[in-house]
């Protein structure tokens, strides 16, 4: 389990999709592009709750590794959707701006 910190708010989240979504907002902010992605977590009494993550430039997320016995959220479809978008994102040289716009990316990008 890991803490994810974003505007303010820490939440627990299973270790996979909390390291997934540091590499996919990695990849975003990089490439100038945005999401947002949903994910099971566990809210402050221990409850499941899902949260919405905005991925992008200018956004701060910060992931910590968390000590606890709670089992992890099921994030199974969380994580093969950021997995399939990074590999996605890692084969093209075309990419699209966050006003929805494509480009071409430099060759040695």
């Amino acid at each position: 389990m890991k803490h994810v910190t974003y505007a303010d708010k820490s939440i627990l989240t299973g270790s996979g999709v909390a390291d997934l979504l540091m590499q996919y907002a990695t990849e975003l902010a990089r490439k100038g592009m945005s999401d947002n992605v949903s994910v099971r977590v566990l809210g402050p009494g221990g409850d499941d709750a899902d949260a919405t993550f905005l991925l992008g430039p200018g956004m701060t997320l910060m992931v910590e590794s968390a000590h606890t016995e709670l089992p992890d959220p099921d994030n199974a479809d969380a994580e093969r959707y950021m997995a399939d978008r990074l590999d996605e994102l890692g084969r093209s040289h075309n990419a699209t701006s966050a006003a929805g716009e494509a480009f071409e990316l430099p060759s040695d990008y």
